[in-house]
């Protein structure tokens, strides 16, 4: 069994107020986890205009799995024309 623990931190650049940018996340957030059947949450940055950082938690039997799901992820991120993904962070259990 595998655990995956992965963060996005993001870049916002058209939102100018917190609320700009929770629709946006909330609406990111709300893809990945209908599509995918993850854990979704805003984890860092929540006081910030520009800036999130969302986690996703991961588990499956098979480690293809876990990375299939972190490749369409990214894709969905990069997809979203309103974020721009600046880093990614997986952490493995």
């Amino acid at each position: 069994m595998r655990l995956t623990l992965i963060l996005y931190q993001l870049y916002l650049p058209a939102s100018h107020s917190l609320k700009d940018k929770r629709s946006v996340i909330k609406g990111l957030k709300e893809r990945i986890r209908n599509k995918l059947n993850v854990s979704v949450a805003e984890v860092d940055y929540q006081d910030k205009w520009q800036r999130s950082t969302i986690a996703v938690a991961c588990v499956s039997s098979d480690s293809s799995i876990v990375d299939k799901t972190k490749i369409i992820i990214e894709n969905m991120i990069e997809d979203c024309g309103e974020v721009q993904l600046l880093r990614v962070e997986q952490q493995d259990y």
